[in-house]
């Protein structure tokens, strides 16, 4: 009867130490599939193989890092600085321990790894250093001329110059196309913020309504702040032209009224009042342009109200005149008259069909969907203002290293697929599977019997855990090797020699651990 109750007063508690235990351990499955998984996720965020700087390609758009180890920016923004763009590969092999900033893609841009820009020691390892003849360790070079620097590579972004905290920052953040560079007064494809586009603050939502009501409360916005009045979604549209890039450039406004661009996006804080689109002009490109008697129309209405004249103003003409012949039957006379259409010119002017430029300061939008380039006037007296600008005329594109040999399968698109064969195919697990069935026939046959000897010393290490319904912890598993390379009866024997003090139990240790191979054997076998 003691018994009983001794053992149902014992037995929950073990069960519950188990299942404690049981919720902290893993399988050995289990523990292969988290390894793979890491594997997938380092793929994912490192698909490229790193082991190739770009600056020898020369001017890039590439997406580029900025090191705040070795440039770190001053704590007063008007304080000279120094910046530097880190290519791909650099910033894993080089500056792989360093705190970086990801500025994305940055257009013509040349890697600045090991050139006089670095205000550190630290060496580009990638490429071939000049002096020695031997890669790496290449320093202060110099460096390319061609490249042109914005406040991103202080780590401060959009208009409102704030610093860019991954774990803190709440929304998402757009990239300007970008016309021309910090120098012309563009923004030099900086990120911006939504609300600062339309000159409201960062909190804009949580102020108070017209009504005195708050429009939305912090645990609303703790997820996804939305965005502010007038602004497009997401999926409206491709790009976008900030304000102070058209500011910049202001020929490039005149474009919102195309069917290819949403209506202008009214920076408020710089307009002291609302702009009027109806009396309204704007400076002009200093080039001349034949005046039009085109149709105004407001940007708000540029696709709902285009008129079929408009749209045959924007359809190619043919190269050369044509003449047209109609007859007309006149029932009494009969007699017949021809006339003659008027030459067309061969490249009509697109711009100057368009309404004049609306005032005021505000951002582009181009459209999802047709190619909006198509818009942009390419005539004789427009064509010089696109050159100095090439992504205007062509898409671009993103320079990408090559894929890393242990990287996860492409679909159609481009897109990995994490977990897929291919994937699990180029796993260590599936590597040191396929080492294996490369060995010859005589060392395969010694592996597969000094795995069965070992599987049947792990089963008898196990069983008592598996009896007891005890758990087996790391600790266990590192004892137990100890015990089979011979290290643990000379590891005991040190420990109680320097518990007791007892001459004779170092001793003894010591012979124990000699008897089961010694520390020379410890020796060969470090790397276990």
């Amino acid at each position: 009867m003691a018994d009983l109750t001794n053992t149902s007063t014992t037995q929950p508690g073990r069960s519950a130490s188990f299942s404690q235990n049981s919720e902290n351990s893993q399988t050995a499955q289990e523990y292969i599939a988290s390894q793979l998984q890491l594997e997938d996720d380092a793929r994912e965020v490192l698909p490229y193989q790193f082991d190739t700087c770009s600056q020898p390609l020369g001017p890039l758009r590439q997406n580029l890092w900025s090191c705040l180890t070795c440039n770190p920016p001053p704590a007063d923004p008007s304080a000279p600085y120094t910046p530097a763009g880190i290519c791909y590969s650099c910033h894993v092999s080089c500056h792989g321990e360093h705190t970086l900033v990801e500025l994305f893609g940055k257009r013509n841009m040349v890697c600045d790894c090991g050139t006089k820009r670095i205000q550190s020691d630290c060496p580009c390892t990638l490429r071939i250093n000049s002096a020695t003849g031997m890669k790496g360790d290449v320093r202060g070079e110099e460096p390319a001329t061609t490249n042109h620097y914005d406040q991103n590579y202080r780590n401060k972004f959009c208009g409102c110059g704030q610093d860019y905290n991954a774990h803190e920052e709440k929304g998402t953040m757009f990239q300007c196309l970008g016309l021309g560079t910090v120098e012309d007064g563009g923004c030099g494809e900086d990120w911006w913020h939504p609300e600062c586009l339309v000159g409201l603050p960062r909190d804009w939502y949580k102020k108070e309504g017209p009504n005195g009501d708050h429009t939305v409360t912090d645990e609303e916005a703790d997820d996804e702040p939305p965005l502010p009045p007038g602004f497009p979604d997401e999926d409206e549209f491709e790009h976008f032209i900030c304000h102070k890039c058209t500011s910049a450039f202001p020929w490039i406004k005149r474009y919102v009224s195309a069917p290819e661009f949403l209506p202008p996006l009214y920076h408020k804080r710089a307009d002291s009042s609302p702009p009027t689109v109806s009396g309204a002009t704007a400076p002009e490109p200093s080039f001349a342009l034949e005046p039009t008697t085109s149709k105004k129309r407001r940007a708000s209405e540029s696709v709902s109200e285009s008129t079929p004249n408009d749209s045959i103003k924007r359809q190619r003409t043919p190269q050369h005149s044509t003449t047209t012949t109609t007859t007309t039957i006149d029932t009494t006379t009969n007699t017949t008259t021809e006339t003659t259409a008027e030459p067309q010119p061969p490249n009509p002017c697109k711009y100057t069909a368009l309404p004049p430029t609306s005032p005021g300061t505000f951002s582009l939008f181009l459209r999802s969907g047709p190619d909006w380039r198509s818009a942009l006037c390419h005539c004789p007296s427009c064509f010089p203002l696109l050159p100095p600008h090439p992504h205007l005329l062509t898409e671009e594109d993103v320079y990408e290293p090559p894929l890393s040999h242990s990287s996860p399968s492409l679909s159609a698109n481009g897109s990995a697929h994490p977990g897929s064969h291919s994937s699990r195919a180029n796993s260590l697990l599936s590597r040191g599977e396929a080492a294996l069935s490369n060995l010859d026939r005589v060392r395969a046959i010694e592996g597969v019997m000094v795995y069965n000897h070992l599987k049947e010393k792990v089963k008898g290490f196990l069983k008592p855990f598996a009896e007891s319904g005890r758990a087996v912890g790391a600790e266990d598993i590192k004892a137990y090797f100890e015990e089979l390379r011979g290290d643990g009866e000379g590891i005991r024997g040190a420990r109680e020699g320097v518990q007791t003090g007892d001459g004779e139990g170092r001793e003894g240790g010591n012979e124990g651990g000699k008897g089961e191979g010694g520390g020379g054997e410890r020796r060969e076998q470090s790397g276990y």
